[in-house]
């Protein structure tokens, strides 16, 4: 998928762990996971606004697009 969340870089940079992030979002661990991992296949926006809260970053922190081959 040529979307990439780059959710973990986020969480490095602010020192906060998956537990306390998916506390303050109001996500299961499973689904922070499931976004971290880059194997969401969407994001509500609601998540998306409580994760730039939380890391205190625009959605242009978070999400990439990166081309898959052949794509221009």
């Amino acid at each position: 998928m040529p979307i990439v969340i780059n959710l973990d870089v986020m969480m490095a940079k602010r020192k906060i762990s998956a537990g306390e992030l998916a506390e303050r979002v109001g996500i299961t661990p499973a689904n922070l996971s499931i976004l971290k991992n880059n194997k969401a296949k969407a994001v509500r926006f609601s998540t998306l606004e409580a994760l730039c809260k939380a890391l205190d970053c625009q959605p242009a922190d978070l999400l990439e697009y990166v081309p898959e081959n052949g794509d221009q």
